[in-house]
């Protein structure tokens, strides 16, 4: 097993209204939207850049009791808005799918989050490093944005088992270096 930055192509594929497949191969992130008429997709987006900033995060509040503290800190901080020590406002999305929530941060920015949590404690997270947050992380990377499990670069973990589990943070790349530096305690 390798780790992440070992990847040669990393992408998802979207069905709704439309259906859009997203993908890099180590150059950038394309966008592609299936043309019916045509039967095939056609590039609809191409070199998709992650605003390094962003007013928007994504995490599950309900479980809020159960974060690590430098999670807790984060969130405390974006939900006091402008009047607390961020100085701007925050709004919340949450799809509860990781590449629903992902599509909206290549598309828009933002945060997501899902991270380690104390009811089980012996797990260093919920999702899959292997096929869920390797191939989500090299996306956002490749779009100018960040991935970590708080301490370590995502792409560089070194997998130990084929469904090992990781705490997740990726997104706009400055929000991910504050919640980063939260986990070193600066």
């Amino acid at each position: 097993m390798q780790p992440g930055n070992q990847q040669v192509a990393a992408g998802y594929c979207i069905y709704g209204p439309q259906t859009t497949l997203v993908l890099t191969v180590g150059d950038g992130v394309a966008m592609f939207t299936l043309d019916r008429e045509q039967g095939s997709f056609v590039l609809t987006r191409d070199n998709i850049r992650i605003p390094e900033d962003t007013k928007e995060f994504a995490i599950n509040m309900s479980n809020m009791r159960h974060w690590d503290e430098p999670v807790k800190r984060y969130i405390d901080e974006c939900l006091q808005g402008k009047e607390g020590p961020r100085g701007k406002d925050f709004n919340m999305r949450w799809i509860a799918s990781m590449v629903s929530d992902v599509h909206r941060i290549l598309c828009r920015g933002g945060v997501f989050m899902y991270p380690w949590d104390k009811r089980e404690p012996n797990k260093p997270g919920k999702l899959r490093l292997m096929y869920e947050a390797n191939p989500m992380g090299w996306l956002v990377e490749q779009a100018g944005g960040a991935a970590t499990n708080g301490r370590q670069r995502i792409l560089d973990i070194q997998p130990t088992q084929l469904h090992e589990r990781v705490s997740v943070i990726l997104g706009s790349k400055n929000e991910v270096e504050r919640v980063t530096s939260y986990h070193s305690g600066t």
